[in-house]
Protein backbone atom coordinates (compact mmCIF):
# COMPACT_ATOMS: atom_id res chain seq x y z
CA UNK A 1 0.00 0.00 0.00
CA UNK A 2 1.15 3.53 -0.68
CA UNK A 3 1.81 5.75 2.31
CA UNK A 4 -0.85 8.32 3.23
CA UNK A 5 -0.21 11.85 1.91
CA UNK A 6 1.42 14.22 4.35
CA UNK A 7 -0.55 17.14 5.78
CA UNK A 8 0.38 20.60 4.59
CA UNK A 9 1.77 23.01 7.18
CA UNK A 10 3.94 26.13 6.79
CA UNK A 11 6.85 24.48 8.58
CA UNK A 12 7.50 22.29 5.52
CA UNK A 13 9.40 25.23 3.99
CA UNK A 14 12.86 26.29 5.21
CA UNK A 15 13.92 29.55 3.52
CA UNK A 16 17.62 30.38 3.41
CA UNK A 17 18.79 33.32 5.51
CA UNK A 18 20.02 35.22 2.44
CA UNK A 19 17.09 34.36 0.18
CA UNK A 20 15.88 37.99 -0.10
CA UNK A 21 19.32 39.05 -1.35
CA UNK A 22 19.34 36.20 -3.87
CA UNK A 23 15.93 37.22 -5.20
CA UNK A 24 17.04 40.84 -5.57
CA UNK A 25 20.06 39.67 -7.58
CA UNK A 26 17.80 37.47 -9.71
CA UNK A 27 15.74 40.53 -10.62
CA UNK A 28 18.87 42.47 -11.57
CA UNK A 29 20.03 39.59 -13.75
CA UNK A 30 16.62 39.25 -15.36
CA UNK A 31 16.82 42.96 -16.17
CA UNK A 32 19.86 42.24 -18.34
CA UNK A 33 17.83 39.77 -20.40
CA UNK A 34 14.66 41.89 -20.50
CA UNK A 35 16.43 45.06 -21.58
CA UNK A 36 18.65 43.43 -24.22
CA UNK A 37 15.76 41.61 -25.85
CA UNK A 38 13.53 44.70 -25.78
CA UNK A 39 16.31 46.74 -27.43
CA UNK A 40 16.86 44.09 -30.11
CA UNK A 41 13.21 43.36 -30.84
CA UNK A 42 11.67 46.78 -30.22
CA UNK A 43 9.22 44.93 -27.97
CA UNK A 44 9.35 43.53 -24.45
CA UNK A 45 9.04 39.78 -23.86
CA UNK A 46 9.07 37.54 -20.81
CA UNK A 47 12.42 37.08 -19.08
CA UNK A 48 11.98 33.32 -19.56
CA UNK A 49 9.78 31.48 -22.04
CA UNK A 50 9.72 34.53 -24.31
CA UNK A 51 8.66 32.77 -27.50
CA UNK A 52 5.17 31.28 -27.64
CA UNK A 53 4.36 28.49 -30.09
CA UNK A 54 0.65 27.98 -29.43
CA UNK A 55 -2.03 29.92 -27.54
CA UNK A 56 -5.01 27.67 -26.94
CA UNK A 57 -8.50 28.20 -25.59
CA UNK A 58 -9.69 25.11 -23.75
CA UNK A 59 -12.06 23.67 -21.17
CA UNK A 60 -10.96 22.00 -17.93
CA UNK A 61 -13.37 19.55 -16.32
CA UNK A 62 -12.80 18.35 -12.76
CA UNK A 63 -13.63 14.66 -12.48
CA UNK A 64 -16.64 13.39 -10.55
CA UNK A 65 -16.26 11.29 -7.39
CA UNK A 66 -12.61 12.04 -6.64
CA UNK A 67 -11.44 10.46 -3.36
CA UNK A 68 -11.05 12.94 -0.47
CA UNK A 69 -7.26 13.20 -0.77
CA UNK A 70 -7.64 14.34 -4.41
CA UNK A 71 -10.80 16.45 -4.01
CA UNK A 72 -8.85 19.44 -2.73
CA UNK A 73 -8.61 23.13 -3.57
CA UNK A 74 -10.09 24.04 -6.96
CA UNK A 75 -10.55 20.31 -7.57
CA UNK A 76 -12.82 19.84 -4.55
CA UNK A 77 -15.95 20.26 -6.65
CA UNK A 78 -16.66 18.58 -10.00
CA UNK A 79 -17.45 20.93 -12.84
CA UNK A 80 -16.01 22.76 -15.82
CA UNK A 81 -13.85 25.86 -16.13
CA UNK A 82 -12.64 27.79 -19.15
CA UNK A 83 -8.87 27.58 -19.51
CA UNK A 84 -6.00 28.97 -21.57
CA UNK A 85 -2.76 27.18 -22.41
CA UNK A 86 0.40 28.92 -23.57
CA UNK A 87 3.03 26.62 -25.13
CA UNK A 88 6.54 28.04 -25.23
CA UNK A 89 10.28 27.39 -25.05
CA UNK A 90 12.38 28.55 -22.14
CA UNK A 91 14.95 31.19 -23.25
CA UNK A 92 14.30 34.85 -22.64
CA UNK A 93 15.28 35.77 -26.18
CA UNK A 94 13.22 35.00 -29.30
CA UNK A 95 15.21 32.30 -31.09
CA UNK A 96 15.05 30.43 -34.38
CA UNK A 97 13.36 27.07 -33.70
CA UNK A 98 16.49 25.22 -34.84
CA UNK A 99 17.86 26.07 -31.39
CA UNK A 100 16.11 23.25 -29.56
CA UNK A 101 15.42 23.86 -25.89
CA UNK A 102 12.89 22.47 -23.40
CA UNK A 103 9.20 23.17 -23.98
CA UNK A 104 6.86 24.63 -21.42
CA UNK A 105 3.12 24.94 -20.85
CA UNK A 106 1.45 27.59 -18.73
CA UNK A 107 -2.12 26.69 -17.76
CA UNK A 108 -4.60 29.33 -16.61
CA UNK A 109 -7.84 27.97 -15.12
CA UNK A 110 -10.56 30.64 -15.02
CA UNK A 111 -13.33 31.47 -12.56
CA UNK A 112 -11.99 29.57 -9.55
CA UNK A 113 -13.05 30.13 -5.97
CA UNK A 114 -11.03 30.37 -2.78
CA UNK A 115 -8.92 32.70 -0.68
CA UNK A 116 -6.38 34.42 -2.94
CA UNK A 117 -2.59 34.44 -2.76
CA UNK A 118 -0.89 37.72 -1.97
CA UNK A 119 -0.65 39.90 -5.06
CA UNK A 120 -3.48 38.17 -6.94
CA UNK A 121 -6.41 39.34 -4.82
CA UNK A 122 -8.23 40.99 -7.75
CA UNK A 123 -7.92 37.94 -10.03
CA UNK A 124 -10.15 34.88 -10.38
CA UNK A 125 -7.81 32.41 -12.10
CA UNK A 126 -5.38 29.69 -11.04
CA UNK A 127 -2.10 29.24 -12.90
CA UNK A 128 0.15 26.18 -13.13
CA UNK A 129 3.60 26.43 -14.77
CA UNK A 130 5.01 23.23 -16.30
CA UNK A 131 8.03 22.05 -18.35
CA UNK A 132 8.65 18.85 -20.30
CA UNK A 133 10.89 17.24 -17.70
CA UNK A 134 10.26 16.00 -14.14
CA UNK A 135 12.97 18.05 -12.39
CA UNK A 136 14.22 21.63 -12.38
CA UNK A 137 17.80 22.41 -13.41
CA UNK A 138 18.70 24.02 -10.08
CA UNK A 139 18.20 22.89 -6.49
CA UNK A 140 17.23 26.28 -5.11
CA UNK A 141 17.18 30.02 -5.84
CA UNK A 142 20.91 30.44 -5.20
CA UNK A 143 21.81 27.68 -7.67
CA UNK A 144 19.34 29.07 -10.20
CA UNK A 145 20.99 32.49 -9.93
CA UNK A 146 24.32 30.98 -11.01
CA UNK A 147 22.66 29.35 -14.04
CA UNK A 148 20.78 32.52 -14.91
CA UNK A 149 23.94 34.61 -14.96
CA UNK A 150 25.39 32.24 -17.55
CA UNK A 151 22.20 32.46 -19.63
CA UNK A 152 22.23 36.25 -19.40
CA UNK A 153 25.72 36.31 -20.91
CA UNK A 154 24.50 34.37 -23.97
CA UNK A 155 21.48 36.63 -24.54
CA UNK A 156 21.99 38.75 -27.68
CA UNK A 157 24.74 36.49 -28.98
CA UNK A 158 24.72 35.63 -32.71
CA UNK A 159 22.04 33.06 -33.45
CA UNK A 160 24.30 31.19 -35.86
CA UNK A 161 26.53 30.23 -32.92
CA UNK A 162 23.54 29.03 -30.91
CA UNK A 163 22.36 26.94 -33.86
CA UNK A 164 25.75 25.23 -34.14
CA UNK A 165 25.91 24.60 -30.41
CA UNK A 166 22.37 23.21 -30.39
CA UNK A 167 23.20 20.75 -33.17
CA UNK A 168 26.22 19.51 -31.24
CA UNK A 169 24.38 19.25 -27.95
CA UNK A 170 21.53 17.25 -29.50
CA UNK A 171 24.16 14.64 -30.36
CA UNK A 172 25.40 14.67 -26.77
CA UNK A 173 21.84 14.32 -25.50
CA UNK A 174 21.23 11.25 -27.67
CA UNK A 175 24.30 9.54 -26.20
CA UNK A 176 23.35 10.44 -22.63
CA UNK A 177 19.73 9.38 -23.11
CA UNK A 178 20.88 5.97 -24.35
CA UNK A 179 23.34 5.49 -21.46
CA UNK A 180 23.09 7.42 -18.20
CA UNK A 181 19.89 9.30 -18.97
CA UNK A 182 19.13 12.80 -20.28
CA UNK A 183 20.77 15.83 -18.67
CA UNK A 184 18.43 18.74 -17.88
CA UNK A 185 21.42 21.10 -18.15
CA UNK A 186 22.40 19.89 -21.63
CA UNK A 187 18.80 20.19 -22.78
CA UNK A 188 18.46 23.70 -21.36
CA UNK A 189 21.60 24.76 -23.22
CA UNK A 190 20.13 23.65 -26.56
CA UNK A 191 20.41 19.87 -26.63
CA UNK A 192 16.72 19.03 -26.23
CA UNK A 193 15.17 16.83 -28.93
CA UNK A 194 13.19 18.90 -31.43
CA UNK A 195 9.97 17.12 -30.50
CA UNK A 196 6.40 18.11 -31.26
CA UNK A 197 5.08 19.89 -28.12
CA UNK A 198 1.64 18.26 -28.35
CA UNK A 199 3.20 14.83 -27.80
CA UNK A 200 5.05 15.74 -24.60
CA UNK A 201 4.25 15.27 -20.93
CA UNK A 202 4.75 18.38 -18.78
CA UNK A 203 5.60 18.64 -15.07
CA UNK A 204 5.37 21.42 -12.51
CA UNK A 205 8.81 20.24 -11.28
CA UNK A 206 8.19 22.18 -8.06
CA UNK A 207 5.57 21.43 -5.41
CA UNK A 208 2.36 23.29 -4.63
CA UNK A 209 0.11 23.14 -1.65
CA UNK A 210 -2.79 20.89 -2.59
CA UNK A 211 -5.50 21.84 -0.12
CA UNK A 212 -4.75 19.78 2.98
CA UNK A 213 -1.79 18.13 1.26
CA UNK A 214 1.20 18.86 -1.03
CA UNK A 215 1.55 17.83 -4.67
CA UNK A 216 3.37 18.21 -7.95
CA UNK A 217 1.33 18.56 -11.15
CA UNK A 218 1.57 16.78 -14.51
CA UNK A 219 -0.10 17.39 -17.90
CA UNK A 220 -0.35 14.34 -20.17
CA UNK A 221 -1.61 14.15 -23.78
CA UNK A 222 -4.12 11.32 -24.19
CA UNK A 223 -5.51 11.42 -27.72
CA UNK A 224 -3.78 9.05 -30.20
CA UNK A 225 -3.46 11.90 -32.70
CA UNK A 226 -1.26 13.63 -30.11
CA UNK A 227 0.69 10.70 -28.65
CA UNK A 228 1.49 9.40 -32.14
CA UNK A 229 3.55 12.55 -32.67
CA UNK A 230 6.11 11.32 -30.11
CA UNK A 231 8.38 10.06 -32.90
CA UNK A 232 7.86 13.21 -34.99
CA UNK A 233 10.84 15.57 -35.30
CA UNK A 234 10.07 19.20 -36.04
CA UNK A 235 12.08 19.99 -39.17
CA UNK A 236 13.43 23.50 -38.83
CA UNK A 237 15.68 23.99 -41.87
CA UNK A 238 14.66 27.31 -43.38
CA UNK A 239 11.71 27.51 -40.95
CA UNK A 240 12.48 29.83 -38.01
CA UNK A 241 8.92 29.37 -36.66
CA UNK A 242 8.57 25.69 -37.50
CA UNK A 243 7.08 24.75 -34.14
CA UNK A 244 4.27 27.29 -34.52
CA UNK A 245 3.56 26.06 -38.02
CA UNK A 246 3.47 22.38 -37.04
CA UNK A 247 1.33 23.06 -33.98
CA UNK A 248 -1.06 25.19 -35.99
CA UNK A 249 -1.51 22.36 -38.52
CA UNK A 250 -2.22 19.84 -35.76
CA UNK A 251 -4.56 22.05 -33.75
CA UNK A 252 -6.59 23.15 -36.77
CA UNK A 253 -7.03 19.59 -38.02
CA UNK A 254 -8.66 18.09 -34.91
CA UNK A 255 -9.28 18.26 -31.15
CA UNK A 256 -6.72 18.05 -28.37
CA UNK A 257 -7.12 16.42 -24.98
CA UNK A 258 -4.91 16.15 -21.90
CA UNK A 259 -5.25 14.73 -18.41
CA UNK A 260 -4.17 16.87 -15.47
CA UNK A 261 -2.65 14.66 -12.80
CA UNK A 262 -1.27 15.27 -9.31
CA UNK A 263 1.45 13.47 -7.35
CA UNK A 264 0.82 13.74 -3.63
CA UNK A 265 3.81 14.07 -1.33
CA UNK A 266 3.86 11.05 0.98
CA UNK A 267 7.37 11.26 2.47
CA UNK A 268 9.06 14.70 2.75
CA UNK A 269 12.46 13.06 3.20
CA UNK A 270 12.32 11.16 -0.10
CA UNK A 271 10.10 13.77 -1.76
CA UNK A 272 11.72 17.03 -0.64
CA UNK A 273 9.96 20.38 -0.77
CA UNK A 274 13.06 22.57 -1.07
CA UNK A 275 15.20 20.62 -3.59
CA UNK A 276 13.66 20.89 -7.08
CA UNK A 277 16.28 18.63 -8.68
CA UNK A 278 14.84 15.52 -6.98
CA UNK A 279 12.21 13.56 -8.88
CA UNK A 280 9.55 12.10 -6.62
CA UNK A 281 9.42 8.33 -6.99
CA UNK A 282 6.28 7.48 -8.97
CA UNK A 283 6.10 3.99 -7.49
CA UNK A 284 5.84 5.43 -3.99
CA UNK A 285 3.75 8.41 -5.08
CA UNK A 286 1.91 7.78 -8.37
CA UNK A 287 0.39 10.55 -10.46
CA UNK A 288 -3.43 10.46 -10.33
CA UNK A 289 -5.86 12.16 -12.71
CA UNK A 290 -8.03 14.93 -11.27
CA UNK A 291 -9.22 16.72 -14.42
CA UNK A 292 -9.31 16.59 -18.21
CA UNK A 293 -8.55 19.50 -20.53
CA UNK A 294 -10.10 19.60 -23.99
CA UNK A 295 -9.55 21.98 -26.90
CA UNK A 296 -11.69 22.12 -30.03
CA UNK A 297 -10.02 22.60 -33.44
CA UNK A 298 -8.66 26.15 -33.64
CA UNK A 299 -5.72 28.22 -34.84
CA UNK A 300 -2.59 27.44 -32.87
CA UNK A 301 -0.94 30.85 -33.05
CA UNK A 302 -1.85 34.18 -34.63
CA UNK A 303 -0.52 37.73 -34.11
CA UNK A 304 -3.89 38.69 -32.59
CA UNK A 305 -3.67 35.86 -30.07
CA UNK A 306 -0.10 36.85 -29.25
CA UNK A 307 -1.22 40.40 -28.48
CA UNK A 308 -4.01 39.09 -26.24
CA UNK A 309 -1.99 36.45 -24.37
CA UNK A 310 1.72 37.22 -24.70
CA UNK A 311 1.27 40.95 -24.13
CA UNK A 312 -1.99 41.15 -22.22
CA UNK A 313 -1.74 38.29 -19.71
CA UNK A 314 0.65 37.04 -17.10
CA UNK A 315 1.15 33.46 -15.93
CA UNK A 316 2.65 32.90 -12.51
CA UNK A 317 2.52 30.18 -9.84
CA UNK A 318 1.61 33.05 -7.51
CA UNK A 319 -1.56 33.84 -9.41
CA UNK A 320 -4.05 31.61 -7.66
CA UNK A 321 -5.58 30.46 -4.41
CA UNK A 322 -4.05 29.77 -1.01
CA UNK A 323 -5.06 26.12 -1.47
CA UNK A 324 -2.46 25.88 -4.24
CA UNK A 325 0.26 28.01 -2.73
CA UNK A 326 3.63 27.44 -4.50
CA UNK A 327 6.22 25.85 -2.19
CA UNK A 328 9.99 25.65 -2.02
CA UNK A 329 12.92 27.93 -2.80
CA UNK A 330 12.43 28.13 -6.58
CA UNK A 331 8.77 29.04 -6.18
CA UNK A 332 9.45 31.64 -3.49
CA UNK A 333 11.90 33.28 -5.91
CA UNK A 334 9.30 33.23 -8.67
CA UNK A 335 6.92 35.39 -6.67
CA UNK A 336 8.87 38.62 -7.15
CA UNK A 337 10.71 37.77 -10.37
CA UNK A 338 7.58 36.88 -12.36
CA UNK A 339 5.88 40.08 -11.22
CA UNK A 340 9.05 42.04 -12.07
CA UNK A 341 9.04 40.63 -15.62
CA UNK A 342 5.32 41.28 -16.05
CA UNK A 343 5.63 44.89 -14.88
CA UNK A 344 8.53 45.46 -17.28
CA UNK A 345 6.49 44.18 -20.24
CA UNK A 346 3.49 46.31 -19.34
CA UNK A 347 5.62 49.43 -18.97
CA UNK A 348 7.71 49.02 -22.14
CA UNK A 349 4.88 47.79 -24.38
CA UNK A 350 2.31 50.21 -22.98
CA UNK A 351 -0.11 47.30 -22.64
CA UNK A 352 -1.78 46.67 -19.26
CA UNK A 353 -1.54 43.09 -18.04
CA UNK A 354 -4.82 41.75 -16.71
CA UNK A 355 -6.65 38.60 -15.68
CA UNK A 356 -8.91 37.48 -18.57
CA UNK A 357 -12.66 37.39 -18.14
CA UNK A 358 -13.02 34.43 -20.51
CA UNK A 359 -10.93 31.97 -22.48
CA UNK A 360 -12.25 33.26 -25.78
CA UNK A 361 -9.22 34.22 -27.87
CA UNK A 362 -9.18 36.21 -31.13
CA UNK A 363 -8.72 34.32 -34.38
Amino acid sequence: MTQAPIAYHPGLETPADDEADTIAELNRTFDTILERVADDEGHAYRAVHAKSHALIEARLTVLDDLPPELAQGIFARPGAHDAILRVSTNPGDVLDDSVSVPRGVSLKVLDVQGDRLEGSETDRSQDFIMVDGPVFTAKDAAAFLKNLKLLAKTTDRAQWAKKLLSTALRGVDKVLTATTGPSPTIRTMGGAPNSHPLALTYYSQTPYRYGNHVAKVQLVPVLPRMTELADHTVHTRGRPDAIREDMDDTLQSGPARWELRVQLCRDPERQPIEDSTVAWDEDAAPFQTVAVIEAAPQPGWTPARARAVDDGMRFSPWNGTQDHRPLGSINRARRQTYRHSSDFRARVNGCPVHDPASARLPA
